[in-house]
Parts: C-alpha cells; sequence; structure tokens
C-alpha cells in the first residue's frame, strides 16, 4: 500500500506534506510532487496537511486518478528527494480545484 498524489497538486505543489513524512517518501518536479511507492510505509500523515487534498491511499484513488500511481512511481525515480516546506508557486491557489491537469505536469 501507498500514497499517491494526484492530479489536484499539479501546479499548486504545496508542500505541507513533506514536513510530516517520517520516512522521506516525496519528491520535487517542475509543478508536481510524487511519493515513491518503495518508500511510502502508509501513514497517512500527509493525508490532512495537503491543501489541495490531492494525496489518496492507492486503494482508494478515483479511477480517473489511476495513472497517477504509476505517475508518482515513475516520476519519484527522477527527481530530487524533498523534506521541508518551500513556498508554493505564486498562482498556487488559482489552480487549486482545477480539473484534469495532466496535460500541464512537466516531467
Amino acid at each position: 500500500m501507498t500514497f499517491v498524489v494526484t492530479d489536484n497538486c499539479i501546479k499548486c505543489k504545496y508542500t505541507d506534506c513533506v514536513a510530516v513524512c517520517p520516512v522521506d517518501a516525496f519528491f520535487e518536479g517542475p509543478n508536481f510532487l510524487a511519493i515513491d511507492p518503495a518508500i511510502c510505509i502508509d501513514c497517512a500523515l500527509c493525508v490532512p496537511e495537503c491543501p489541495a487534498e490531492a494525496i489518496f491511499q492507492d486503494s482508494e484513488l478515483a479511477p480517473d486518478q489511476a495513472p497517477y500511481l504509476a505517475i508518482n512511481a515513475e516520476l519519484s525515480q527522477l527527481w530530487p528527494n524533498i523534506t521541508e516546506i518551500k513556498a508554493a508557486p505564486e498562482d498556487a491557489d488559482e489552480w487549486n480545484g482545477i480539473p484534469d491537469k495532466l496535460p500541464l505536469l512537466e516531467r
């Protein structure tokens, strides 16, 4: 089991979640965060910390969010680890809640 960062994180990239992760399972890309499923211990501490409500357990992903399990696994192998809170993009609040942002994901 693992937790998965989903669509609503794209272009929001709030980092509140990374500070509570006891195993440093988050990785940072240009406009998205990813969780490494091999590192995640399924503790769920990150879920309530995400202002965008973009983190879900893999077994509870909505069908349209299912591709994010593979996306997180792939990108967490490419991006650097993030363990401390950083400022969100200036326009993060404007993007929060906008659906179907996958085409905007920067790898």
